[in-house]
């Protein structure tokens, strides 16, 4: 089966054909940082980090950038409500983003370039858009031209005069100065007290929709393969990075415009604007950072989420299963794991779902069922002498840890570090236990990490009672004492 794609541009599932046969570029609209990151940021960057590790699953060459905006009126106010540069805000919340992004397995960019330092390539785009009719100065301030672009609204599916009969408070109050109340800014004049760059039309600073323009052509070329964000930036954002691009280069911006579905509570889009967003970090204090991953990989890419303290205690509930599979065997193997040693049946089963527009409900079932197989084999002989293994499940558990760690980017961790200590009368000597022994201190690190401390419990109970004293340190690490007479 070939991959095919959902383009919001078409409305049609279409399939992927890169411009290139083995390379893929892909631009993904990123964070203004101006305040922490919520569920909805979330979202947006599992959905298409889990795109961009799928497409490196199939072999492609991934070019993934994803831009900064560090100049907006967000981003000045704040600055102006706390009494501190701009610079200091936006270098709080890219470390938080990192942070963040981090704690959710998300794989890096290869560029993060920052609206700040691309202002000069921005310029060079507007001068062009004027020069060919596109946009206009008025009193220091630029303006797009929307009724130049005869496609303008063929991404949203719109017209002008729908659009015209939608438009806001906020565009009416320029309509004096502006040709059509849907023209859009392109540089803004400065204002006292806020940052301004040199430019032919006098100091100011870009427009929002702009900075993206510039920024893809900068970093990635005149056309691109994907174009990736949330739904939310379908109109105006990227309808105006459309009309921005093309009537310069003649070429479509993007062959493929893919779009996420929002996280709502109680029915509505969460937002800022709305008061009912929580942060990600708001819910990683509460709940662990691949129970939010897999709650967001269980609902298609473009559909909704209810993000409510019962799908996450689901989700945590799931996650703990899927660690239970993974850990029937020795997670320090992790690392040397490739396509190529999984099952191919499963392989095939796992590739068709995800090739049907990167369907993750369907991958995660599959591998809810191999986590429930594995669970049911007896692993105990594989710990003492691993030529013993019950034949196909070292290889279903290869295909398992693959597919969840490495496409869907669910994180295993490996059980923590055992000190075993043997205390005699006159003096500490470190011990190999026997396989017996390893065997039930293994098992005691999965239920912890799981978070079945009621086996832990019971295991704990088992070790005393042959000897052993257990001591579980803040770092982390399990301090195994045999106490010897």
């Amino acid at each position: 089966m070939t991959l095919t794609v959902y383009n919001s541009r078409t409305r049609q599932l279409e399939p992927l054909e890169p411009e290139r046969d083995s390379i893929i570029t892909m631009y993904v609209c990123g964070v203004t940082v101006y305040d922490f990151c919520h569920l909805g940021h979330a979202r947006t960057y599992v959905v298409w980090d889990v795109v961009r590790r799928y497409l490196e699953h199939l072999e492609y060459d991934v070019h993934h950038v994803q831009n900064i905006t560090d100049i907006d009126d967000k981003i000045l106010k704040k600055a102006q409500a706390e009494n501190v540069e701009m610079g200091h805000i936006t270098e709080q919340y890219i470390k938080a983003y990192n942070e963040d992004m981090t704690r959710l397995n998300i794989l890096p960019a290869q560029q993060y370039p920052r609206a700040t330092e691309s202002i000069s390539d921005m310029i060079q785009l507007i001068q062009s858009l004027e020069s060919l009719g596109y946009a206009y100065a008025v009193a220091g301030d630029v303006y797009y031209a929307v009724e130049r672009f005869p496609r303008y609204g063929n991404l949203s599916h719109r017209n002008l005069e729908q659009m015209q009969s939608g438009a806001s408070g906020r565009v009416d109050k320029e309509a004096k100065i502006k040709r059509h109340p849907l023209d859009f800014a392109l540089w803004k004049s400065a204002k006292p007290g806020e940052p301004a760059w040199d430019s032919p039309w006098g100091p100011g600073r870009p427009g929002w929709h702009i900075e993206c323009s510039a920024m893809v052509h900068k970093t990635l070329g005149a056309s691109i393969d994907i174009h990736a964000g949330g739904s939310d930036l379908i109109f105006p954002h990227h309808e105006n990075e459309i009309a921005q691009s093309e009537p310069i280069t003649q070429k479509p911006l993007a062959r493929y415009w893919l779009h996420n579905g929002f996280v709502t509570v109680d029915g509505e889009k969460m937002s800022k604007s709305l008061g009912n967003f929580r942060t990600i970090r708001d819910v990683l204090n509460h709940y662990e950072p691949m129970a939010l991953r897999l709650l967001i990989l269980q609902s298609h890419y473009r559909q909704p989420i209810e993000c409510t303290p019962t799908a996450l205690n689901a989700a945590q509930s799931g996650w703990q299963t899927l660690q239970q599979g993974a850990g029937v065997y020795d997670l320090q193997e992790l690392a040397t794991l490739n396509k190529t040693d999984c099952d191919p049946e499963i392989l095939a089963q796992f590739e068709h779902g995800m090739d049907a527009d990167f369907n993750t409900p369907i991958a995660l079932a599959i591998l809810f069922g191999l986590a429930k197989k594995l669970k049911r084999i007896d692993h105990k002989q594989y710990y003492s002498d691993k030529t013993h293994i019950p034949e196909g499940s070292y290889q279903l558990w290869q295909t398992f840890v693959y597919l969840a760690q490495n496409v869907l980017g669910l994180k295993f961790t490996p059980p923590a570090p055992i000190t075993a200590t043997t205390i005699d009368e006159d003096r500490a000597t470190i011990q190999l236990f026997s396989d017996e022994i390893q065997e039930l201190i293994r098992r005691r690190q999965q239920a912890r990490q799981t978070k079945n401390y009621r086996e832990a419990d019971r295991i704990r109970q088992e070790l005393t009672e042959k000897g052993f004293q257990i001591i579980d340190q803040p770092n982390g690490e399990t301090l195994i004492v045999e106490q010897t007479r």
